[in-house]
């Protein structure tokens, strides 16, 4: 039998390329509560990176995946909340929820996480966003809500819809303080968003 000069390297080569060919893409996706939560996303041109996911619960049951996108990771919460970078809050229902109680768990973390004087001049976004909310409806699990932040404000979309924008800065800011303020909806969940 006669060698072919390389041909042990040419060989190794096209198993390797073959076994390259027919494997799945390496993914850094991550599974968080059986969820599958992409490891950046792509928000008006921009791209963003994960920057963590966890479980939000409610008396041991388990309501949504948050998952939390912004143009850099940051462990930082203020940082995050006070940025004008764009942000997205992504919560992928794990059971049906009526859009009056998603409402009402926001409105209930708006009023934990701004002192009175603020909430009250907030008292008109407020009220559009649980405009926004109804308009969803009941979501049920498997439904995805973005909220995507920027300098302006924040906009809702359900399944890929935009439903509208709250176009008020602060406002936005009151909103991520949610998840992300000194009296978050769960202090286990604000850790895992910040990456911990």
């Amino acid at each position: 039998m006669r060698r072919i000069p390389g041909g042990r390297t040419a060989v190794l080569s096209l198993m390797l390329a073959a076994s390259l060919a027919g494997a799945p893409a390496l993914a850094s996706d991550l599974e968080v509560g059986g969820v599958r939560v992409p490891d950046s996303l792509t928000e008006g041109g921009r791209p963003l990176v994960l920057n963590g996911a966890g479980v939000r619960t409610k008396f041991v049951v388990k309501v949504y995946v948050a998952a939390l996108y912004a143009t850099a990771k940051s462990g930082d919460a203020a940082a995050l909340v006070n940025s004008a970078e764009p942000r997205r809050m992504r919560l992928q229902l794990l059971r049906d929820v009526d859009s009056k109680s998603l409402d009402g768990a926001l409105q209930e973390g708006l009023r934990d996480n701004t002192p009175a004087q603020e909430l009250a001049a907030l008292k008109a976004p407020a009220d559009r966003l649980s405009a926004l909310m109804a308009e969803i409806g009941s979501a049920r699990e498997g439904d995805v809500v973005d909220l995507d932040f920027d300098a302006r404000g924040v906009s809702v979309t359900d399944n890929g819809k935009l439903r509208g924008r709250i176009d008020d800065p602060a406002f936005a800011r009151a909103l991520l303080r949610v998840w992300l303020g000194d009296n978050p909806a769960q202090t286990s969940l604000k850790k895992a968003l910040l990456g911990g």
